[in-house]
C-alpha cells in the first residue's frame, strides 16, 4: 500500500461515521493483527520457547563444573595471569580472594558421560536430552545490567526483550492467551523489573504479560460485581469504537495495540482462569513436578503452567526465579541456599523437559535453563562462604527445539575461569536461538529514531553450529 493508497483510505474511513469506519478498519485490523502468525526467514526447527531464568547467577562450579584441582588447591592464591586486569563487581585484581573448591561430589550421567553435582539428582536424569554449555561469558558483572544483556541483547534500557523479538519475528499461534507470558518465583522480583521483558522501541503489543499465581492473573482481569457479561461486552465496543476513530485520526499504531489488549483481556476472562486452574492435571504430573499444593505459588507449578502454556500456542513463555546470588553472608551462604536453590528448581525444571517429551512437545519447544552469569572460582571474604559475579565462563543448557542432546560443548580452564575451547558470547546464544526458531538475526530489525535495531546488536554473532543437530 503506497501512502497516496493509505491517505484516502484513512480520509475515507474519517468521515464516513464511526459504525461503518470502524466495521471496515476493524477487518483490515484481523488480517493484520500484529501477533498472527509470520513466515519465517526459513525453515524452523522449533516453534516456541521457554526460558527457565535463574535470576542472580549461578554457580556453576557447584552444579555443572567438575574441577579436581580447585577443590585439590582449596585456600591457595589464584595465579596472578588469570586475575590481571580483570574487572569483578565486589573485588579488583589487587584485592583477590583465595581459590574455594566445592564442597559437593560429582558424578558423570547417562550415555553422553556428563558431570553434574549431587546437588541436582533430577536434572542428571535427563542429561542424555540436553545440550550443556559451559562457557557461555557475557559483558557485565552487576545484576540488572547483566539480566539486561541477557534478555535484550543490551545493557541499556529501552530494547526489545528476546520474547518480544520473538513475537514481533513469528507472532503468536493462541489468540485469547499473550504471544509472551512472564511467570515468577521466588522471594521477590528480578533486579531489572519490567523492562527485562519489555517491548523496547517494539509496539507495546510484543512486550510480555506477567500472570499472578494467585488472585486474578491478571489484575483487574475478572467482571465487576454485578455487571453481566453482554453490559461488559457493550462498554468494551464502545471503548472500541472511540479509539478506531481516533486511530484512523491519527495513524497511531499505539492506539491499535491499546485496541487488541482490550479484546485480549475480554477473551482472557475465560482463558486464563482455566489456564491456572491445574485441578484437571492427573496425579501423576503432579508428582512428576513435585507439587504438593496446587494453590501455593512455586517455580514447580510455573513450569506445570509453561507446558500448559505452550500447548495453547503461546510462542514464548519465561520462568523467573530469584534469590540465586551466593556472595556468602547470613542470607547468601553458597553452603546452605545454594542446595535449598537447587531443591526449589531441580525436579520440576527435568520434569517439564520429561513432559514434553512425553507428549510430543519438545521437538517443537525450545527449553532454555540459565541466569546472567556465573560464580567466580576465588571466594569471597565474608563471613560465610560464598562466591562473586563472574562473566568470562558459565554454564547454561537447552533442551529441544532442534538442539544435540546429549552433548558438552566447550572447555574451561583447570579452575572453570575462562573458555580454552568453544568460547560462546551471549550475543550467539541469542543468535542461535532465533536461528532455531527459523529468523536470522541480522535480518529481524526494526528501525527506530533513524536506527536499525537488532537482538544481536552491531557486533558480530555467530550461530553455535556444534550444539545443533
Amino acid at each position: 500500500m503506497n501512502t497516496l493508497q493509505y491517505q484516502t483510505r484513512r480520509h475515507f474511513f474519517s468521515r464516513c461515521g464511526v459504525g461503518l469506519g470502524s466495521m471496515a478498519l476493524s477487518s483490515l485490523m484481523a488480517r493484520e493483527d500484529a501477533l498472527a502468525p509470520k513466515k519465517t526467514h526459513f525453515p524452523a526447527k522449533a516453534k516456541n520457547v521457554i526460558f527457565l531464568f535463574m535470576a542472580g547467577g549461578p554457580s556453576q562450579l557447584e552444579m555443572f563444573e567438575h574441577k579436581p584441582l580447585l577443590t585439590q588447591l582449596n585456600g591457595k592464591p589464584i595465579p596472578d595471569s588469570y586475575v590481571k586486569g580483570k574487572r569483578f563487581a565486589f573485588m579488583d585484581s589487587s584485592h583477590r580472594s583465595d581459590l574455594l573448591g566445592p564442597r559437593i561430589g560429582f558424578k558423570q550421567h547417562g550415555q553422553c558421560g556428563a558431570w553434574v553435582s549431587d546437588y541436582l539428582p533430577y536434572t542428571a536424569k535427563i542429561v542424555d536430552d540436553i545440550s550443556i554449555v559451559t562457557t557461555c561469558k557475557t559483558e557485565l558483572f552487576n545484576h540488572a545490567p547483566a539480566k539486561l544483556y541477557m534478555n535484550t541483547g543490551s545493557g541499556l534500557f529501552g530494547r526489545p526483550s528476546m520474547g518480544a523479538w520473538v513475537t514481533y519475528g513469528l507472532g503468536s499461534e493462541c489468540d485469547n492467551l499473550p504471544g509472551f507470558v512472564v511467570l515468577q518465583s521466588g522471594p521477590r522480583g528480578p533486579r531489572g523489573g519490567a523492562v527485562l521483558w519489555g517491548s523496547g522501541v517494539l509496539p507495546t503489543t510484543y512486550q510480555g504479560v506477567p500472570l499472578r499465581n494467585q488472585g486474578d492473573p491478571i489484575v483487574n482481569l475478572s467482571t465487576p460485581e454485578g455487571i453481566s457479561s453482554a453490559e461488559q461486552r457493550k462498554v468494551v465496543d464502545a471503548v472500541r469504537e472511540l479509539n478506531l476513530k481516533r486511530l484512523v485520526e491519527t495513524g497511531d499504531q499505539e492506539i491499535s495495540t491499546r485496541i487488541n489488549a482490550y479484546e485480549m483481556a475480554y477473551r482472557m476472562q475465560t482463558s486464563a482462569p482455566e489456564l491456572m486452574d491445574i485441578r484437571d492435571e492427573s496425579q501423576a504430573t503432579l508428582d512428576l513436578y513435585g507439587i504438593q499444593n496446587i494453590q501455593e505459588t512455586s517455580y514447580a507449578r510455573n513450569c506445570l503452567l509453561a507446558r500448559r502454556l505452550v500447548e495453547r500456542g503461546v510462542r514464548f513463555v519465561q520462568l523467573y526465579d530469584t534469590n540465586w546470588d551466593h556472595h556468602g553472608g547470613p542470607t547468601e551462604n553458597l553452603e546452605k541456599h545454594l542446595p535449598e536453590k537447587c531443591r526449589d528448581i531441580d525436579q520440576a525444571s527435568a520434569a517439564l523437559v520429561k513432559d514434553l517429551k512425553q507428549r510430543g512437545l519438545l521437538d517443537d519447544t525450545l527449553v532454555i535453563w540459565g541466569g546472567e552469569f556465573g560464580r567466580t572460582p576465588m571466594g569471597e571474604v565474608r563471613e560465610s562462604t560464598g562466591r562473586n559475579h563472574h562473566i568470562d565462563a558459565f554454564t547454561m543448557w537447552f533442551a529441544g527445539g532442534g538442539f544435540k542432546a546429549g552433548t558438552q560443548y566447550g572447555q574451561t580452564d583447570e579452575f572453570g575461569f575462562g573458555a580454552v575451547e568453544n568460547p560462546v558470547h551471549v550475543h550467539d546464544i541469542h543468535a542461535t536461538i532465533l536461528h532455531q526458531l527459523g529468523l536470522d538475526h541480522e535480518r529481524l530489525t526494526v528501525r527506530s529514531q533513524g536506527l536499525d535495531f537488532r537482538l544481536t546488536g552491531v557486533d558480530p554473532a555467530h550461530v553455535v553450529r556444534g550444539i545443533l543437530a
